[in-house]
């Protein structure tokens, strides 16, 4: 089994102003088909590995797995969670009602969600998650696949390696995640939320 790389669910300037088709495509068609190629590379080199016997290089081949797998399925989600943009973009439903019971009120948890993303160290995510006990959480992942809080399954996910923004923002990433916050898709959002919740 090879993993591919999708197709977006929108065309490349659907996002625009808030997100450039120029950025888009290359995200998309450079840096994510470059995980999804690692990640197929390092399945194989561990397949290989299985059937030589040969483990010699298995905590090198383990990392690239991780890296790229994490990058691939991190970026999945987070083309979902995209739409063509409005300035009034908010939650709503059980989902906004779960927001404002974990962090005290929308305006609270957007202040919060913005603040963890731009202050991610170097490249990274900022992490909208649910807790299969019923709990919501705000945290930062570095690159993909590091410090990531146990049994919390993500619901929202804002990328902030310079790729997915330098191109327009240049290193002003308060201001990408400004325009961020006006193309997330919600109803998708509130779709993971429900299924973790029932899980």
């Amino acid at each position: 089994m090879e993993f591919e790389l999708k197709k977006l669910p929108y065309a490349y300037d659907a996002l625009e102003p808030y997100y450039d088709k120029e950025t888009l495509e290359i995200h998309h068609g450079k840096h994510h088909a470059g995980y999804v190629k690692g990640l197929n590379n390092a399945t194989k080199k561990l397949a290989e590995a299985r059937e030589t016997g040969d483990f010699s290089l298995i905590k090198h081949w383990e990392r690239e797995s991780a890296f790229h797998g994490a990058g691939h399925f991190f970026h999945e989600m987070f083309w979902e969670s995209m739409q063509p943009g409005k300035e009034d973009n908010k939650a709503s439903g059980d989902l906004l009602e779960a927001i404002e019971k974990w962090f005290g009120s929308w305006d609270k948890f957007v202040a919060q969600f913005k603040a963890a993303t731009a202050a991610v160290e170097g490249s990274g995510w900022g992490v909208l998650a649910k807790c299969p006990q019923g709990s919501l959480h705000i945290f930062a992942v570095e690159n993909h696949q590091k410090s990531f809080p146990p049994g919390l399954r993500p619901i929202l996910l804002c990328d902030v390696w310079e790729h997915a923004y330098y191109k327009k923002w240049g290193p002003d990433r308060v201001s990408w995640i400004e325009s961020f916050w006006k193309i997330i898709n919600w109803d998708k959002v509130a779709k993971r939320y429900e299924k973790v919740k029932t899980a």
